[in-house]
């Protein structure tokens, strides 16, 4: 299959598609809790999926991303949080990956937001723009691991707190 895979926003009967792509996804991560599903879950339930994308291969899904409000201590506005973005293990290294990221990212600029923070490996992420911003922390997490991009020219300072969704366990 080397067709390029179809990005679209998410629909009501996508939902078990991305539930299954995302366990699926984060099934032998080393660092997943394993609760992402739910995360996604209970954003959409909490009407916090400001962009929930699909990549579409063959009819079938095989991807999927999730981008969520974020607040920051400062009182920055319009930054979000990418994530959990998920793709078949099957499907993986193909740039689907990277296509849901660079929409996700287009979709985010085109909202006018102010910018997007994520926690993952800095060596994938870098190719985003994505980097290590020393005035902004999300506790207990390694600082090199959480990572940020802005959209306009400079970066918020403060603490970073996700949506309560993040700590969906069921």
């Amino acid at each position: 299959m080397n067709e390029r895979p179809r990005i679209r926003a998410e629909e009501p009967g996508d939902i078990a598609a991305i539930d299954t792509v995302t366990v699926a996804a984060f099934r032998h991560a080393p660092h997943a809790d394993h609760t992402e599903q739910f995360i996604v879950r209970a954003l959409r339930d909490a009407g916090q999926l400001t962009v929930s994308l699909v990549a579409e291969q063959g009819g079938a899904i095989v991807g999927h991303v999730a981008v969520s409000p974020v607040t920051i201590s400062d009182g920055a506005e319009g930054w979000f949080g990418l994530g959990p973005i998920s793709v078949l293990p099957a499907m993986q290294g193909r740039g689907i990956g990277a296509a849901l990221m660079n929409h996700a990212l287009d979709a985010l600029r085109a909202l006018g937001a102010g910018g997007c923070v994520l926690l993952g490996d800095p060596a994938y992420y870098a190719r985003f723009g994505f980097k290590p911003v020393p005035t902004l922390v999300l506790p207990g997490v390694p600082p090199e691991y959480f990572q940020a991009i802005t959209f306009g020219s400079s970066f918020p300072s403060g603490e970073v707190a996700y949506h309560e969704a993040f700590e969906a366990t069921a």
